[in-house]
């Protein structure tokens, strides 16, 4: 079915209701997320934290668009909670024609390519203002109201359904992650301590240098994201970063961003990669204790406590750990036994965890198929 298109300009209006702001009244700011994400309770604040007095007043149902981030899709409809809320003159605040638009379908469309391309046709450099003029002159199709609505009606309900998917899925996910913890807590309340260094001392292979060879580097990310792969250094590249070997079963840390959990177990398809200069390299003692079981460890609050305190400094997310202070972190120590048994745990987690990362991708696609359906006349 094919709708006719019509520039917004004929059912939207530009609207301009600003206020001043009183030092002792409290106000609601809000904000608009990127990616078309919606509209957001900012703060509340006294009217005395806001600089700029002239602000403008949101209604619910508004259609709100801001003049920069506009084409990183920094938009989204006013909800009702919001109403009332103030924003600067930064932002452009639209009402419908409720006799031609629905809100609410408008509030569907503008989550779809069809309109973010328009944005992004008109924003395309990083400073690239968007004006009212210019939202006023994107299309949009048009069908009657009583089809917007019963859109918006089927939209709604195959969205729930979605949603209650996802609630699903992460709450198997924290059970799960709930779960290791309680067996860790369990094999690990009542093991005695050693030094970190008597278990698992620092191995640095070191490369030998060919300025012909290419070196595959490998990273970790921060907050126990794992590992990830860098673009190999050449040889003649290679001046001061001292790379050095690693393999399967390796504990790899940033000694910048150890604290924040830039710790990893070295995969086997991470083996014969490069870390640089900024990496440590902890090798677990065969029989005494896991890499899994290890880095599980360093990773829970109590373990962070300490690589924190062997992270000293207060540079913005990059505090150095000391390689003789890390060592010296007490480590509880179960009996090997009762670490592979929770390695096996743990693997089997980390498999169900991967199917429900692949589900959720193929759950988060399902929206936007379902809008180009509607929008192209199809649902």
């Amino acid at each position: 079915m094919t709708w006719p298109k019509v520039k917004l300009g004929e059912v939207l209006r530009h609207r301009k209701e600003f206020i001043r702001i009183e030092d002792f009244s409290q106000y609601k700011r809000c904000r608009v997320q990127l990616h078309s994400r919606g509209v957001l309770l900012r703060d509340r604040v006294l009217g005395s934290e806001i600089k700029t007095k002239k602000q403008q007043v949101c209604k619910a149902g508004d259609f709100l668009v801001a003049e920069i981030d506009a084409k990183h899709g920094g938009y989204g409809m006013v909800p009702d909670d919001l109403d009332g809320a103030v924003v600067s003159s930064h932002y452009f605040l639209f009402e419908n024609d409720a006799t031609t638009l629905d809100g609410r379908y408008l509030g569907w469309f503008i989550r779809t390519p069809a309109f973010f391309e328009q944005v992004a046709a008109q924003g395309s450099t990083n400073y690239a203002a968007i004006r009212p003029g210019h939202v006023l002159e994107y299309d949009i199709p048009l069908p009657s109201l009583t089809e917007q609505r019963r859109l918006v009606a089927r939209i709604d309900a195959l969205a729930e359904k979605i949603d209650e998917v996802k609630q699903v899925a992460d709450a198997n996910l924290h059970r799960a992650q709930s779960f290791l913890e309680a067996v860790f807590r369990e094999i690990s309340e009542s093991a005695h301590r050693q030094r970190l260094g008597d278990v698992s001392p620092l191995n640095r292979r070191p490369a030998t240098m060919d300025f012909a060879a290419e070196y595959p580097q490998i990273s970790v990310r921060s907050f126990g994201r794992g590992t990830f792969h860098n673009p190999p250094l050449k040889g003649s590249e290679i001046t001061w970063e001292k790379p050095h070997r690693v393999e399967a079963g390796d504990i790899l840390i940033s000694n910048i961003k150890a604290w924040e959990g830039a710790i990893a177990v070295v995969n086997p398809e991470d083996a014969g990669r490069y870390g640089s200069h900024r990496y440590l390299t902890y090798v677990p003692v065969p029989g005494l204790v896991t890499a899994r079981y290890l880095c599980f460890y360093l990773l829970t609050p109590e373990g962070l406590f300490h690589v924190g305190e062997a992270s000293p400094g207060s540079a913005d997310r990059n505090r150095t750990t000391s390689a003789k202070k890390f060592q010296e972190i007490p480590v509880p120590v179960p009996s090997f036994k009762c670490q592979v048994w929770f390695g096996k745990l743990y693997s089997l987690v980390l498999a169900a965890r991967a199917k429900w990362e692949e589900a959720a991708i193929a759950r988060d696609a399902l929206l936007p198929a379902i809008l180009d359906k509607a929008f192209r006349g199809e649902l």
